[in-house]
């Protein structure tokens, strides 16, 4: 495959309360009815092509015109999303690609939460008291992971700090200066492959 097609994604938000007990799981391109493909959505064959006891793994292809988004609270039906908790990606971008995977809003339109993929990741979260201040987000300069590789993501948000594991190797730990008790709101939308009155898009 070209590698300067995107190919498969995989997204997951692992919700894991503090102070409750562990919520399931989050398939966000379930929710965002990836699997009815939608403009800009195929099918095509995944991380891996071949696997001895079962089928290639599926993906999802994302062409530059793609918009989907959807109510904050059809992923979060309960109205609360966790203090602490993990977002987990397969994805190939575009090579040389620098854009926003994720961006979840407030009713306001501030973005609250936002994972950029490409050649130097960051880490967007903005908690009720405006914590951290853009200055402040963790910024991974390191990674690449728009060299049209396959990658597998994981980033965990714990406490005051957010963990950022690339397959399965790569470890790097950042001070996430938020506030005590830090919320995010449920009550705006979520975005995939971009930010609102943002050019670049996901691929």
């Amino acid at each position: 495959m070209d590698s300067t097609i995107t190919a498969f994604i995989t997204l997951t938000l692992l919700l894991q309360a503090a102070k409750v007990r562990a919520a399931e799981p989050v398939d966000v391109l379930k929710v965002l009815a990836f699997q009815n493909y939608p403009e800009g959505v195929t099918k095509t064959t995944g991380f891996c092509a071949n696997r001895r006891a079962s089928k290639p793994d599926s993906a999802y292809r994302v062409a530059k015109q793609i918009q989907i988004s959807a109510p904050t609270t059809q992923l979060f039906p309960g109205g609360v999303f966790p203090e602490d908790f993990s977002i987990l990606t397969t994805v190939r971008p575009k090579s040389g690609l620098q854009s926003f995977l994720l961006s979840i809003y407030n009713e306001q339109g501030v973005q609250q939460l936002g994972v950029e993929v490409g050649r130097s990741p960051v880490f967007l979260y903005e908690d009720q008291t405006g914590k951290p201040t853009p200055e402040d987000y963790p910024l991974f300069s390191s990674l690449n992971l728009a060299n049209g590789k396959w990658h597998r993501v994981a980033i965990s948000v714990e406490k005051k700090t957010v963990t950022i594991i690339v397959d399965c190797k790569k470890k790097i730990t950042k001070h996430l200066l938020r506030s005590d008790q830090a919320s995010i709101s449920t009550n705006g939308i979520t975005v995939f492959g971009t930010r609102i009155l943002d050019e670049k898009v996901f691929q």
